[in-house]
C-alpha cells in the first residue's frame, strides 16, 4: 500500500492577487461614477431648453394669432420659470407670400431653442 502524502497547494489569494483585485474594482467603479456624474449634468440642462423650447413655441403662436404685422410689437424679454428669456425674431418674405420667422429664445448661461414657422402678415380670420 502506498501512503497517502498529498501537498495541499491551494491556499488562498495572495497579498498580490488581492492588491490587483481591488485595483481592478476600483477603476470600474471609476468609470461607473463619472459616467453617473456626466449623466447628472446631462439631464440637469434639459429644463433650460425644454423652457426654451416652450418660449419659442407660445411666440410662435401668438404670431399666427395676430399675425406679423401685430406680432412685432409683442416683447423681446420673457420671464418663465425662474428665467427671463431674449426672443429674437427675423423675418423672411417668401416667394408665396408667408413670412418665413425664425424664433430664438436665450437665457444667460442657459441653452436656447430655435423655432422656424411660417405665418402671414395679417391676423389669422
Amino acid at each position: 500500500m502506498r501512503p497517502v502524502t498529498q501537498i495541499k497547494t491551494d491556499r488562498g489569494f495572495t497579498l498580490i492577487e488581492l492588491v490587483i483585485a481591488i485595483f481592478i474594482l476600483s477603476i470600474g467603479t471609476l468609470a461607473a461614477v463619472r459616467t453617473l456624474d456626466q449623466s447628472r449634468v446631462q439631464i440637469g440642462g434639459a429644463v433650460p431648453r425644454y423652457l426654451a423650447q416652450s418660449v419659442v413655441e407660445n411666440r410662435a403662436a401668438e404670431l399666427r394669432v395676430l399675425g406679423l404685422a401685430l406680432g412685432q410689437s409683442l416683447p423681446e424679454r420673457v420671464a418663465q420659470g425662474r428665467y427671463e428669456w431674449q426672443i429674437d425674431t427675423v423675418a423672411k418674405k417668401t416667394q408665396s407670400g408667408l413670412y418665413e420667422v425664425t424664433l430664438t429664445a436665450l437665457a444667460q448661461d442657459y441653452p436656447g431653442a430655435v423655432s422656424v414657422v411660417y405665418i402671414t402678415w395679417e391676423p389669422a380670420q
